[in-house]
């Protein structure tokens, strides 16, 4: 079963993971998509771009409503995801807790839901 692995900031840990110590940070990412991928679970992912650079779109009737910036004001930030392929939820939160980790951050794992027909 796939299952998502979200990845969710402090501010304070967004600006740490992508300011003048970022290299420290994602230098921790390849070995852990190697040893996810090695383990034939990975699935895909991506770290995403800071929340100021998001566009929300909204619907209201039939109209499109463009705003810029995250869908909404929180303390977390989606900062990155992965797509994970695994029997079940223990083995889905055990590699979810071995992502490198910020202070702070929270970890959202959360089952796929099967392929359309």
């Amino acid at each position: 079963m796939n299952y998502a692995v979200l990845i969710y900031d402090t501010p304070e840990g967004f600006a740490q993971a992508h300011g003048s110590d970022a290299g420290k940070f994602m230098s921790q990412w390849p070995p852990f998509i190697k040893a996810m991928s090695e383990a034939d679970i990975y699935v895909s992912g991506a770290g995403l771009q800071p929340p100021d650079t998001a566009t929300t779109l909204r619907f209201k009737g039939d109209k499109r409503l463009v705003q810029d910036g995250p869908f909404a004001d929180t303390k977390e930030q989606l900062g990155g995801f992965f797509i994970i392929n695994v029997p079940d939820l223990d083995t889905a939160l055990d590699w979810a807790a071995r992502t490198p980790r910020l202070p702070g951050q929270v970890i959202e794992v959360r089952p796929n839901l099967p392929p359309a027909a």
